[in-house]
């Protein structure tokens, strides 16, 4: 079990400090930590980040969970340079099984996330962002859901989307393929709030603090019932079925900036 202030090795030396979990009461931080690559995601980063939140699932002192990026970025995408990489690095066959159950781990878990979107989330970083339950934006930040630019499906963004958002919402993200920033998201219901860009952090914190202060049992019944409106699915048939919906089902590739 990942203990206070010490950071996610749950998956071996491949995910050295990618990702990393801190504790302040009863809100976790769970950090993208990549920050020379923008935290562009990679085998080992998607392991990290479904263990860590498989973990902070079962911990009864977590009750609210802060999802950011280190380094002033949330995400900029899976890290093609690394997918290219030759040779081939050991986890790419077993990607999609990692990135499917990264969003699995996040669907099930029964704790309210909250999301530090600061710069950008692109592709495979806006489905990270999308899958939080609330999301706090810069104003000047962006979410892309570019894969539409690059012919090929975004199954894990659009399985967030119509899970979260209106089809309209859904197909104006996915198929324009444009950005869009934090205010904008906001007008769409796709963020709770937009602020300065330099006080996500500090907002998203405050945010996940306050709705901690609430009693615990509210918000796993709230988003249990929420999940029973999709009866009989949970997060593994959710994505696995996105997934197979998809002819291309990258979860979105683009290179990393």
């Amino acid at each position: 079990m990942l203990t206070g202030m010490t950071r996610a090795r749950s998956i071996g030396a491949m995910a050295d400090d990618v990702v990393y979990v801190e504790r302040h009461g009863a809100v976790a931080e769970v950090v993208m930590n990549r920050p020379e690559r923008k935290n562009a995601v990679t085998g080992p980063l998607a392991k990290g980040l479904g263990d860590a939140f498989r973990a902070l699932a079962k911990e009864e002192a977590v009750s609210t969970i802060v999802l950011r990026g280190a380094g002033g970025a949330f995400s900029s995408g899976l890290d093609l340079k690394e997918f290219n990489a030759e040779p081939k690095p050991e986890w790419l066959g077993d990607f999609h099984t990692y990135w499917r159950g990264t969003h699995a781990a996040i669907y099930d878990c029964p704790k309210l996330i909250v999301g530090a979107l600061e710069r950008y989330a692109i592709n495979g970083g806006g489905a990270l962002a999308l899958s939080c339950d609330l999301l706090v934006a810069g104003r000047e930040s962006y979410l892309q859901v570019g894969e539409i630019q690059q012919g090929i499906g975004a199954p894990m963004n659009l399985a967030w989307l119509r899970l979260r958002h209106s089809e309209a919402v859904a197909a104006r993200l996915a198929l324009t393929g444009d950005r869009f920033t934090g205010d904008q998201l906001v007008a769409m219901g796709v963020a709770h709030t937009a602020v300065d860009d330099g006080d996500v952090v500090a907002e998203a914190r405050a945010l996940a603090e306050r709705l901690a202060a609430y009693p615990p049992t509210g918000a796993p019944a709230i988003k249990k019932t929420l999940r029973a409106l999709w009866p009989g699915v949970d997060g593994e048939t959710w994505f696995a079925q996105a997934a197979a919906a998809s002819p291309r089902g990258s979860g979105g590739l683009r290179a990393a900036r």
